[in-house]
């Protein structure tokens, strides 16, 4: 059993001003998670959030950056679990911006929840994206 999450969503911002939002460790704490991000291939970095032991979710998000087209593409690994060193979710986030009528269309494709208890996480997740997450980066993007 798999699900992947993806959401498309337009911005009426240009893509330098979504591609900033998503790349500024700053600006991507403001609306994702704490984080020490740096949009190059290759770089290991954590997304920090208050755990969650009911979930079995220590807090933190390891990622290794996968891609980076600018302006266009940006992906990213993105591994959890109960504690450092136990993973038990092991999935993929990627962005994909696209230029389109006076703004962005911001696609999130999150890919890779096996298994029934990362099945529900997904759905948890996907409500969690739609209703905070994206709204949280249509404020910043209003703010640049």
């Amino acid at each position: 059993m798999q699900r992947d999450i993806v959401i498309e969503l337009f911005f009426p911002h240009s893509t330098a001003k979504v591609w900033e939002a998503l790349t500024t460790p700053e600006l991507l704490g403001k609306w994702f998670m704490k984080n020490d991000f740096k949009a190059e291939v290759g770089h290991h970095f954590n997304f920090k959030d208050k755990p969650r032991p009911g979930v079995a979710w220590d807090g933190i998000v390891y990622c290794e950056v996968l891609e980076v087209v600018p302006q266009r593409k940006l992906a990213y690994s993105w591994k959890g679990g109960p504690k450092p060193g136990v993973i038990n979710l092991d999935t993929t986030l990627t962005w994909t911006l696209t230029p389109q009528d006076n703004g962005t269309l911001l696609k999130l494709e999150h890919r890779g929840y096996k298994g029934f208890k990362n099945y529900f996480s997904s759905i948890i997740m996907e409500k969690g994206y739609k209703l905070k997450v994206l709204k949280r980066l249509e404020e910043v993007l209003k703010q640049l």
